[in-house]
């Protein structure tokens, strides 16, 4: 039987929950509306923010948080980091707004951010902002993040995308930096179909992604806000309808997603608890395999595990025997980025990252959700240890 790489999170209950929702008398807003600020209050109570912001993918949420960013002021200069071992996006979205975009080098213990060679991008370049990527879940040392953009004048960015539900002494990630991004797409920790999250503790930056959301107007804002703004540009109430505050987007999602979101929510404690059951197995498992890295779990923290990473110098025999007992598995995210043409053709520096080479050459990662058991994560495990 075949053991798949995600496992759907909406489930018969969902849909019943969504078609009774559609079949009222009154047929339901469907565009953004009143449930997606529903949902969007659930999922910050559930995250511990002071507000999140829902759009209609992860990639958006990254697109809109780096342009309001930009376009709002918020950006010392038009430098950022990114790391090399992350998704297309996180390092696609900085080239497209023009941004003048440093890689740094991943880590050996949760493939994170290699500090020491972050540090010495901050120390040299100067950047406005760092994105962390959190891969596959695992915890990065948020104590010395946290410190260095401290440190440096950096604004902390994280796409916690893969890691919805992981912990950092007990504060989830996602609540650090000046904003986060989530994805609640199909196969991550809870879906929407399609959908996104920017979370934010900032009032101003949350502002401003209500704006950009919605092509650059202040429909979304609270109406003191607004009305203080179109007093400031000098804008008629008729006329506010149709006022452009900023360069915007349109990334919103629907309203039919968040009443999918509102029930997932409920589901992401309980998931998450599955997936660090899962990821424990995994190591325990495979502590005296070949696997070049094993990922850790500090004892004050938790790891809402996405993927179980491998690095194996015999990667493509394992990987064949893994295809052969129809075990899905992927490369260890997209490896090295910097190998990608995308940068080779856009990016221009030159990188020499050894650990996302290595990355790159070995990586891979085999499947871990909320629908596996312990003897599916044997049998992926048995296979492993024979490479």
């Amino acid at each position: 039987m075949a053991i798949n790489l995600v496992s759907d999170t909406i489930d018969k209950k969902d849909i019943a929950s969504l078609v009774n929702w559609l079949s009222q008398k009154e047929i339901p807003q469907l565009t953004k509306g009143p449930l997606t600020t529903e949902y969007e209050a659930k999922f910050s109570k559930w995250l511990g923010t002071n507000n999140a912001v829902f759009v209609n993918s992860g990639s958006s949420a990254i697109l809109l948080g780096l342009t309001a960013l930009k376009f709002g002021g918020k950006l010392k200069n038009n430098k950022i980091v990114v790391p090399d071992v992350s998704w297309a996006t996180d390092v696609s979205t900085p080239l497209i707004l023009g941004m003048e975009t440093y890689i740094v080098d991943c880590n050996q213990e949760d493939l994170s951010a290699d500090l020491y060679h972050l540090e010495s991008i901050f120390r040299e370049e100067k950047p406005a902002a760092f994105i962390l990527v959190s891969v596959l879940g695992l915890v990065p040392d948020m104590d010395r993040i946290v410190n260095l953009c401290k440190e440096y004048d950096v604004l902390l960015i994280e796409d916690t995308c893969e890691s919805m539900g992981s912990e950092y002494k007990g504060q989830k990630l996602g609540t650090f930096g000046c904003m986060s991004f989530f994805s609640t797409y199909f196969g991550h920790h809870v879906s929407t179909i399609e959908g996104g999250i920017v979370a934010t503790n900032d009032k101003e930056i949350n502002d401003l992604l209500l704006m950009i959301r919605s092509h650059g107007w202040d429909r979304d804002l609270d109406e003191a806000t607004a009305k203080e703004l179109a007093e400031r540009n000098n804008i008629k109430d008729f006329d506010r309808l149709f006022t452009f505050y900023l360069p915007g987007l349109n990334v919103r999602a629907t309203d039919l997603q968040a009443k999918i979101g509102l029930n997932q929510v409920d589901k992401i404690d309980k998931f998450a608890k599955i997936r660090n059951d899962n990821f424990h197995n995994y190591n325990d498992r495979l502590k005296h395999s070949s696997n070049i890295f094993t990922p850790i779990q500090r004892e004050s923290d938790f790891v809402s595990s996405f993927c179980y990473p491998i690095i194996l110098q015999e990667r493509d025999k394992c990987i064949a025997e893994l295809k052969a007992n129809d075990i899905d598995c992927r490369p260890l995210i997209a490896g090295s980025l910097t190998r990608s043409p995308m940068w080779k053709n856009f990016g221009g520096l030159e990188v020499n990252n050894p650990n996302a080479e290595t990355v790159h050459e070995y990586g891979f990662y085999v499947p871990n959700h909320q629908g596996m058991s312990d003897k599916e994560v044997e049998q992926i495990c048995n296979i492993i240890k024979k490479y």
